[in-house]
């Protein structure tokens, strides 16, 4: 009987948050779209292969691009990704979460539909860069709006929807690509993420608010409407606010319809709208408040083990890095690797909220992908076909386990509401950093080393993240709050700010 209590409490959630949750992660689903998309096409776009077909006479077929050119218009969109990263966090703390994914749905549309009717290599690059922009404001917003919706005791499980969504991405433009990537059919593989983004566009107009963002201003009947919707129940509803702090925790005891209260209540609101914007740390005050330092240290490290392992070299050049190993299977290797993602980040999700937690999937991710690292390079120099074509499946498999959902989750765990729009703007400024070196890079690297030496450089990097990661990151698994993960008195650390 408790099992099946247990199981009807887990999916009591009502078809509106899922709708929600869906809603919502179609910015990361564009992030694993952009992220992949010039991987198949990759020949047919740069003039490589053509086709004698007659084309469109006001768009060219191809573009043609030196090595340089094309990887500057695969890594500018990191720029961009960069630029949405910085700009998101502020603007979501005091501007809420849902007006900045409404706001980002401008980018996120816009620059698709000119990199798909670009006629040359800087427009592509413009195009690039805005999808770029939405996708790294995208990355900062949405995991910090899934764990302040989604129940306590699931966090760890809707959190990691971040990076289903991106593999999912990956997935859909690695199967459009297989199939479009001919003539100037590619310019469609591009222009269907601008269809993805108006789609969203749309649905962000049913969407709410983040029910601890608007408790954290005082706006606590908001908070509890809204949290309501989305649970389909009362239980919990009061404690789940409280949890959140001694504002939202008068409401839910007060939440009486007198007229007394609610003129006392509109005063109170609008004095704590006022002093809770002028609280929020900026990208730079966090970074100097000791309190937060450790959190941004374990988060930019945490971010940078998830690039610097070498999955976008999978994800980015993997039809090319593969062809000379398995010809034409490249191409459908791919496909395998990104349905592979999307069942094991899906399979793994749970283990996150379990006795592993938090940090022991990132451990075991990171010892996976270094081991398979070691093997793949021995693969590709000794051109064992199908020892490469496993460890590519068992790359990706690792990453699924911790390092794909794990860091996204981690800025709202380890800090506060006061600092984590910032906090979370310096995680993913790490990241696209981080993407922008693999990127722009590792095909440089892979020409001038060999074919597989750049996998034993992963494999070094993952062991010295395997050490750093198990050191400096805590586990945040069942913590309530910040002080409960860094083991500080939270009372006498107000006393002394």
């Amino acid at each position: 009987m408790a099992n099946l209590q247990s199981l009807a409490k887990a999916f009591r959630q009502t078809l509106f948050f899922h709708f929600v949750l869906f809603t919502v992660t179609l910015g990361p689903l564009l992030f694993g779209y952009h992220l992949a998309e010039l991987n198949a096409p990759s020949e047919v776009i740069t003039c490589k292969r053509k086709s004698i077909r007659q084309t469109s006479a006001s768009l060219p077929q191809c573009i043609h691009m030196s090595p340089a050119e094309f990887g500057l218009v695969q890594s500018i969109f990191t720029l961009g990704g960069l630029i949405g990263a910085l700009s998101a966090g502020p603007l979501s703390s005091n501007r809420g979460r849902l007006l900045t994914m409404r706001l980002n749905t401008i980018p996120i549309t816009l620059g698709p539909i000119i990199a798909a009717f670009a006629p040359n290599v800087a427009a592509m690059s413009i195009g690039r860069l805005f999808s770029g922009v939405g996708a790294g404001a995208a990355l900062v917003v949405v995991p910090i709006y899934i764990s302040e919706i989604a129940p306590v005791e699931r966090k760890g499980f809707y959190g990691s929807f971040t990076q289903i969504m991106t593999n999912v991405g990956i997935f859909v433009t690695q199967l459009i690509g297989y199939w479009l990537s001919h003539d100037s059919a590619w310019r469609v593989i591009l222009g269907i993420a601008g269809l993805i983004g108006l789609l969203q566009a749309v649905q962000l107009f049913f969407a709410v608010e983040s029910p601890k963002w608007l408790a954290e201003r005082g706006r606590n009947k908001e908070a509890r409407d809204v949290l309501r919707r989305l649970r389909g129940t009362e239980d919990g509803i009061d404690e789940e606010i409280k949890s959140w702090g001694a504002s939202g925790a008068k409401s839910a005891d007060n939440d009486e319809p007198t007229e007394r209260q609610g003129l006392l209540s509109h005063d109170n609101t609008e004095a704590q709208n006022d002093s809770k914007q002028n609280s929020d740390l900026s990208f730079l005050q966090v970074f100097k408040n000791p309190r937060y330092r450790p959190a941004i240290f374990a988060i930019l490290l945490v971010m940078a083990s998830q690039q610097l392992t070498g999955i976008n070299s999978i994800v980015m050049y993997g039809v090319s890095l593969l062809s000379g190993l398995l010809s034409s299977s490249s191409a459908l290797l791919n496909i395998l690797v990104s349905l592979l993602n999307i069942i094991a980040t899906s399979a793994f999700a749970p283990l996150t909220d379990s006795r592993f937690g938090r940090k022991g999937c990132l451990l075991l991710s990171i010892t996976g992908m270094t081991i398979s690292s070691v093997l793949l390079g021995i693969g590709m120099r000794a051109s064992i076909k199908v020892l490469s074509a496993i460890c590519v499946l068992t790359f990706v498999a690792s990453f699924a386990l911790g390092l794909g959902p794990v860091p996204f989750m981690l800025a709202s765990e380890l800090v506060d509401t006061k600092g984590l729009g910032a906090t979370q703007s310096w995680a993913l400024a790490g990241n696209w950093i981080a993407t922008f070196l693999v990127s722009q890079f590792f095909p440089i690297l892979n020409d001038k080393l060999g074919k597989g030496i750049t996998y034993f450089i992963f494999a070094g990097l993952g062991l010295l993240f395997l050490v750093s990661v198990g050191w400096f990151v805590p586990e945040t698994r069942g913590k309530k709050g910040m002080a409960d993960v860094w083991g500080y008195d939270e009372q006498r650390e107000g006393h002394e700010d």
